[in-house]
């Protein structure tokens, strides 16, 4: 047969492992800046764990799509 082998690659972000680890890190994140004072800035991260919770996927390449997930 003259058939190519197909090409696989590993799914970004597509299982739920990788989702979990994703949110966590961002969980951690707003914890850490809100016990050192920055709870300005925790709650950008929130947000983005908020989104992710929602089962919403993040966005690849839209400045507009994050301003509204960070609500500004």
């Amino acid at each position: 047969m003259n058939q190519r082998t197909g090409k696989s690659h590993r799914a970004a972000l597509g299982d739920g492992m990788a989702d979990m680890k994703l949110k966590m890190f961002f969980r951690d994140c707003a914890a850490v800046l809100d016990e050192n004072g920055h709870g300005d800035a925790a709650f950008y991260f929130e947000q983005i764990v908020e989104h992710i919770m929602s089962g919403k996927a993040l966005p690849n390449d839209n400045k507009h799509e994050v301003a509204r997930i960070l609500g500004v």
